[in-house]
């Protein structure tokens, strides 16, 4: 047996465990969307505290348009994530059975 391939044999018996998935990683989709809609909330969350604050005490202006401005964003992007959603739906929906 010629050494190179030899070599490249136990070069890729090496690289293999190291890209292929672990039996016990199982996808979790649930807890993805769970994480991302935590990670959207958050500065929607920030934005009305920083609103609530602005009404009840001597709040930094600048600081309130910031998170109001870091909060539409966030909607924005949500609204945007779901429209596509809503066109792929219906693109399946039109696909021929």
């Amino acid at each position: 047996m010629d050494v190179r391939s030899l070599f490249a044999a136990q070069t890729y018996a090496a690289q293999r465990p190291a890209v292929a998935p672990a039996p016990e990683a199982k996808p979790r989709v649930e807890e993805d969307f769970a994480k991302a809609a935590k990670e959207i909330t958050r500065p929607i969350n920030e934005g009305e505290q920083e609103a609530m604050v602005a009404m009840t005490e001597q709040a930094d202006p600048h600081a309130l348009v910031e998170a109001l401005a870091q909060s539409e964003l966030a909607v924005e992007a949500v609204v945007a994530v779901r429209n596509k959603v809503v066109e792929a739906y219906q693109e399946i929906l039109r696909m021929p059975v």
